[in-house]
């Protein structure tokens, strides 16, 4: 009987021993599976966040109806939400030194031959689905999903539209849209490149959908180290 208890007691410690093992190196091997994928996971997300070298922002622009007129005269209008809203000046102030760049002055809107709107938002980002016409209303051609966060960082979405409209007839001449998506829910700091993205060509021509690279990581302060390219987007 001390034989039988003695070889039990041997084939225990034995099997435990084995267990533990084979446990320590199983544990091991996972765990040097699991680092990597951990540390590819969080430079992902860190690439996807920084947006991986260069601010991008995206533009969709309508033909321009005729040809602008030689005499590039203009006067902003507003709604009464954008009369009481403080920031609204800023968008103004960008827009007006972009067009100038191209010809275009500002003047008492009896005298102007274009009336000049604004339109802006910012809102939780989500996924974009493709929506089949943009052709009217100022939303750009992309509808927000539910989701709005990305492992879990907030999102947010900004978007400008210019829309150019002849004093005389009333007539839509142009109409240009410009979005970024950054985690700023702070849509001023936004301002500078979607002015620079909706006015980077006057007008945007051969193409709807277009893509603006600025130079650089996106810096504070608003602002902006320039455009380092423009292309349009072909379809799929």
């Amino acid at each position: 009987m001390s034989e039988i208890r003695s070889a039990a007691s041997s084939t225990t410690r034995s099997t435990t021993r084995s267990t533990t093992r084979s446990t320590t190196r199983s544990e091991g091997r996972s765990g040097k599976i699991v680092r990597p994928v951990m540390i590819l996971c969080a430079g992902l997300v860190a690439a996807t966040l920084a947006g991986c070298a260069g601010v991008k922002t995206d533009v969709q622009a309508l033909p321009v109806s005729g040809t602008f007129a030689s005499e590039r005269t203009y006067a902003f209008v507003r709604t009464q939400p954008q009369d009481a809203n403080a920031g609204h000046e800023q968008y103004e102030t960008l827009v007006r030194a972009e067009l100038a760049r191209y010809g275009f002055g500002e003047a008492p809107k009896e005298s102007a031959r274009y009336l000049v709107s604004l339109a802006y938002d910012t809102r939780p980002a989500g996924v974009g689905v493709d929506v089949a016409s943009c052709g009217s209303g100022t939303e750009p051609c992309s509808k927000p999903a539910p989701s709005t966060t990305f492992f879990g960082q907030r999102l947010y979405r900004h978007s400008l539209t210019l829309r150019f409209f002849d004093l005389a007839s009333g007539q839509e001449i142009y109409k240009v849209a410009a979005t970024k998506q950054d985690r700023e829910a702070d849509p001023l700091r936004a301002v500078p490149y979607l002015v620079q993205s909706v006015l980077a060509h006057m007008p945007y021509a051969g193409h709807q959908d277009w893509q603006v690279t600025f130079k650089g990581e996106e810096a504070g302060g608003g602002q902006v180290s320039g455009i380092k390219s423009i292309k349009p987007v072909e379809p799929q």
